[in-house]
């Protein structure tokens, strides 16, 4: 059965999020070969629009307002749930992000719709879309059916591979007027505390410190390691805690949920809700001095070691290793 789906592609400092890339294929998979409608919301995003195409979007509908420049729950909301409501769609994905989490809900809400939140995995069996999802802080996955109409789902980030770009692909770009009226709150100005880099939320690769790093300056061999790597920095919220760095950089529980390719937990304990945030992770590398600590339950590979040793020596041959592949 084809389904039109809507797919809300996200946006941060004028640029697309790799998870607007994930959900269009998530949308491709769900539509059978039904249409799959991108949408952007913004200020100035409509170039944007070629790239969505090039991922496999098959069509594009912008909505620009000066008030929706920066996200706010009450714009957006309003934004999507007027697209919703002209493209009455069979499907609706969104990405389990800040925004996402945030979003989705109200919209649910507005249709009177069930959600189905941070899916891992998506499955077509007889005409049913399957979606599988984390509970129990990761501990055991559910698989849910949505009988409603329409399906409404938010996917989590790096677990849903984009479709191959083909920057032959066009297609057509609708702009809508809609006005966004009544908002209890406009956002001016956004200050980011974190500095730039990789963004830790889609990071294929994350450093993350606990308490082990003692104070804000042993965040910097971790920094080193996940530059050479191409990689983000994360922490426990440990580590947050003992403000040896802010709390944006929390994976966790009460934090970031992470699922990158390579996961390298340096002086973390493991606990509970930590191994909430990032025990989906593909590879785990645990470098610990205590062999007893939790973490090794759940590593990949363990180093028991001081880090402070063990890190700029991994840094290092990894430099090393990138010489000889040049």
């Amino acid at each position: 059965m084809t389904r039109k789906v809507v797919v809300l592609a996200e946006t941060r400092e004028q640029t697309l999020r790799n998870i607007s890339f994930e959900s269009i294929a998530a949308g491709k998979y769900i539509s059978e070969g039904g249409e799959v409608v991108a949408v952007l919301i913004g200020e100035s995003i409509t170039p944007l629009a070629n790239e969505l195409f090039h991922y496999g979007a098959d069509r594009v509908i912008t909505i620009e307002d000066p008030l929706l420049r920066n996200y706010s729950s009450d714009g957006y909301t309003q934004a999507l749930h007027s697209i919703i409501e002209k493209e009455n769609p069979q499907s609706i994905i969104i990405g389990h992000t800040a925004l996402g989490k945030d979003i989705a809900p109200r919209i649910a809400a507005k249709l009177d719709v069930g959600l189905i939140s941070d899916v891992t995995e998506i499955e077509l069996v007889g005409g049913n879309v399957i979606f599988t999802r984390p509970i129990y802080s990761g501990k055991a996955f559910e698989k849910k059916i949505c009988t409603a109409n329409p399906i409404f789902a938010t996917i989590r980030p790096n677990n849903i591979n984009p479709l191959q770009k083909d920057e032959n692909r066009t297609g057509e770009i609708e702009s809508l007027q809609t006005q966004v009226k009544d908002l209890r709150t406009v956002i001016k100005e956004v200050v980011r505390k974190t500095t730039e880099g990789v963004d830790l939320s889609e990071a294929k690769v994350v450093v993350a410190g606990g308490r082990g790093v003692k104070s804000p300056e042993g965040f910097e061999p971790l920094k080193e390691l996940a530059e050479v790597l191409g990689g983000a920095v994360g922490a426990s919220r440990g580590a947050c805690d003992a403000d040896y760095c802010d709390y944006s950089l929390q994976i966790g529980q009460t934090g970031k949920v992470v699922t990158p390719d390579l996961y390298i937990a340096c002086g973390i304990s493991g606990a509970i809700q930590h191994l909430a945030g990032m025990s989906n992770s593909k590879v785990i590398v645990a470098i610990n001095k205590d062999p007893e600590a939790n973490i090794f339950q759940v590593a990949d590979y363990g180093i028991v070691g001081d880090l402070f040793e063990v890190v700029p020596m991994l840094t290092e041959e990894i430099k090393k290793l990138k010489l000889n592949v040049k």
